[in-house]
């Protein structure tokens, strides 16, 4: 169980895909993302190894839900500064997404 203490310390919000690329240099297919979370908080590095379930382009422009608080991680050279959220459903993958507009940075309750 987690507590609410807990929960509260987690900054999720909602941010833009500008660009996807395959990162070359990492041992299992991922992609180098670069999302855009508005004004006040920026443009923010992530990885994901969703490369079996989208193709790069059609990340971009995808408005997405992530976590942007947790300790930056380099992998194979890249830091990731956020992790994009979605749902894992045997062979199927779903990025989280708000059903409707928001503003870039809004966050998530």
């Amino acid at each position: 169980m987690v507590i609410f203490q807990d929960w509260e310390k987690l900054d999720i919000r909602v941010g833009k895909i500008l660009s996807a690329e395959l990162h070359e240099k990492a041992r299992k297919p991922m992609y180098k993302l670069k999302i855009d979370f508005g004004k006040e908080i920026g443009i923010k590095n992530a990885v994901a190894g969703i490369t079996e379930f989208y193709k790069a382009e059609e990340l971009i422009g995808k408005i997405v839900v992530a976590v942007i608080n947790l300790e930056p991680k380099t992998i194979a050279g890249f830091t990731s500064e956020c992790m994009t959220l979605g749902a894992l459903d045997n062979d199927k993958f779903a990025l989280l997404m708000p059903d409707k507009e928001v503003a870039l940075g809004s966050k998530i309750y």
